[in-house]
């Protein structure tokens, strides 16, 4: 049995500030010394990535849809290891699903796999006694839902919390905390940033979650939290474990992975999935590092990188040409999400790597949503045939959308993605954790690229 404190944080809709309040919880617990973990319903990596910050250890994604809803509870056990407190911070409302299957992909979904209390915040800045008939109905709707309490967001005045915690208390509903309307600042550097600021912990970054941490602690009411955390039960299922890789393996490839010294652009059981294959896993900066790491022989952008550091990348020279020659030798390189436009020739007039013969351009409206893939060309990521799941969330567009061998086919679209020598490119994001084999692919053609790059197949996979 995998023991793990935890709380499901939600509300009825966007908006009313579980964000923050999630980042200010694990802060403030962090601060009393509980070693905290925080995680995302849904694929955001930037909440993530501020969930990560605020609890100092990696910040996960819970998202039903791309890695199946069995791995949910094993994913919390696994990256809760040893902590006295899992925060889980939902998606839109308590019972939304961005791709319309709230049975099994919602935030009450994810809470119910894990077995796990709810708290609701709710925003009362224009409600009164109203807040218990839409407390209830939230309760009420689904018999197998725990709704641990709420806290209260946007208070007016201690009048209007003392009408509200008497509403609440008549349905037997705890209030663990009340903030009134300024006691949330809104402090963290803005989402065209992406999860970097997080990433690279900048004085910015830390500071907003500090603040927010001071802000939940003079506000909520932590012990009484800890206890209803701590009345959750085992988590149903064992923590999730990277399968390791062949006994016999004696080399160790250096795989680069994007990020910064605080994390990668890739979810963080990427990098657990490519060392317990055999990887020796070294972060490469594509803002800053002008070279990549000494003896690489295999590089993964992960969709974090976010497409508004165009100017940056494109001012990185030198790391562009060390990929663009990573590439041309056949080495594996899998780029997801604005990875695939930084390969490309340039992007809204800014050269790239030039690895890709396609030109990029960034527009105002936003491409997001699940797909289900069909690859194909054989490649690292799989033969021609395989089904995946996977994420898009760009503004960017290649032209063209497709190489000669493209990576990926689904309804509605025609062919996308890229697949030359070694490289696989495309904006689809997937969570290696459902494709495990993934990264033992990777590592394996890292391998023999080395070994003889001359008899590297051109699909990147070992002959």
């Amino acid at each position: 049995m995998t023991v793990v404190p935890r709380l499901v944080l939600s509300a009825p809709s966007s908006g009313h500030g579980k964000s923050a309040l999630a980042i200010g919880l694990l802060a403030a617990f962090a601060d009393r010394g509980v070693d905290v973990a925080g995680f995302k319903v849904g694929p955001d990596r930037v909440d993530a990535a501020y969930l990560g910050l605020a609890a100092g250890r990696p910040g996960r994604t819970l998202d039903p849809r791309l890695v199946g809803a069995d791995r949910i509870a094993p994913l919390v056990g696994h990256g809760a290891a040893g902590a006295g407190l899992a925060v889980v911070q939902g998606s839109m409302g308590l019972y939304d699903s961005l791709a319309g299957r709230p049975e099994s992909e919602s935030t009450a979904a994810v809470a119910t796999a894990l077995r796990s209390p709810v708290v609701l915040v709710v925003d009362v800045a224009a409600t009164g006694q109203s807040v218990a008939a839409l407390v209830h109905g939230f309760r009420s709707y689904d018999e197998q839902l725990w709704l641990g309490g709420v806290i209260l967001n946007r208070v007016a005045s201690s009048r209007h919390e003392e009408l509200l915690r008497e509403a609440l208390d008549d349905i037997g509903v705890p209030v663990y905390g009340a903030l009134r309307r300024q006691d949330l600042p809104s402090v963290l550097p803005a989402r065209r940033y992406g999860a970097v600021p997080a990433l690279a912990r900048t004085d910015e970054a830390t500071r907003a979650v500090r603040r927010l941490g001071e802000a939940v602690a003079a506000t909520v009411e932590l012990d009484r939290l800890l206890a209803l955390a701590r009345s959750a039960p085992p988590l149903p299922a064992p923590p999730w474990t990277p399968p390791a890789g062949r006994e016999d393996a004696v080399a160790r490839p250096v795989v680069a992975v994007a990020g910064t010294p605080g994390g990668s652009y890739s979810h963080p059981e990427t990098v657990e999935l490519l060392r317990a294959a055999g990887a020796e896993v070294v972060t490469v900066d594509p803002l800053h590092d002008e070279a990549l790491p000494a003896g690489t022989g295999a590089l993964v952008v992960g969709g974090g990188l976010p497409e508004s550091y165009a100017e940056q990348l494109s001012a990185n020279r030198r790391l562009c040409i060390a990929v663009a020659e990573l590439a041309r030798t056949g080495r594996p390189v899998v780029a997801e999400g604005a990875g695939l436009l930084w390969l490309a020739r340039e992007l809204d007039g800014l050269p790239m790597c030039g690895v890709l013969d396609a030109v990029g351009t960034r527009r105002d409206g936003l491409v997001v949503g699940y797909r289900q893939a069909t690859a194909l060309t054989d490649s690292l990521v799989g033969p021609a045939g395989t089904v995946v799941a996977g994420h898009k969330e760009h503004r960017g567009v290649l032209v063209p959308r497709a190489g000669a061998r493209p990576a990926w086919s689904w309804d509605g679209g025609a062919p996308e993605g890229f697949v030359w020598r070694g490289v696989h490119a495309s904006q689809l994001t997937l969570h290696w954790a459902a494709y495990p084999q993934l990264a033992a692919r990777l590592v394996d053609a890292a391998v023999a690229a080395a070994a003889d790059p001359a008899t590297a197949r051109p699909d990147g996979v070992p002959a």
